[in-house]
């Protein structure tokens, strides 16, 4: 059984890259993906994930992720992006991971990710070269690493796997 925080993954996954227009159409393609879930549990997700339903032209609406919604978040992305460079490495001890950075990135990159608010991650502090992460209870390194790529694409090949 594939565990809550890839399942979110997934749905963040599905819902950024293909136009989903009803909960049956995302469950289709979360089962052809493996998640056995009940409409109850996908709705519980979307709520948790801060999915939102927008017009979609003749189709309906259509499920976003807010981030994405606007030209504003792709130059956010951009930015976003660029401060993933100042990224060194990712260690982590239990429910803690602690990113590396170059002098004077920390604060930006932890401010990124206070504000992207994701799931896997409780809280970070910062300092001027290092981010503590705690991490969220069955939060996995791999789950965090994935989360991360999502928040900053660019750290895809910098991150170990």
């Amino acid at each position: 059984m594939k565990n809550r925080v890839s399942r979110h993954l997934a749905i963040r996954q599905i819902i950024s890259t293909s136009e989903i227009h009803s909960q049956d159409e995302l469950l289709s393609k979360l089962e052809a993906l493996g998640y056995h879930l009940t409409q109850a549990t996908l709705s519980r997700d979307l709520k948790a994930l801060k999915v939102a339903k927008v017009p979609a032209g003749d189709q309906g609406y259509m499920y976003v992720i807010p981030e994405g919604v606007n030209a504003e978040a792709k130059k956010e992305t951009a930015e976003v992006n660029f401060l993933a460079d100042g990224f060194r490495e990712l260690n982590f001890s239990g429910n803690l991971a602690v990113l590396k950075t170059r002098p004077g990135y920390a604060s930006s990159i932890a401010a990124v990710l206070d504000n992207a608010d994701p799931y896997e991650i409780i809280g970070s502090i910062a300092g001027d070269d290092t981010i503590m992460l705690v991490m969220r209870e069955g939060v996995t390194a791999r789950d965090l690493k994935n989360s991360l790529i999502l928040i900053m694409p660019k750290l895809q090949d910098k991150i170990g796997k």
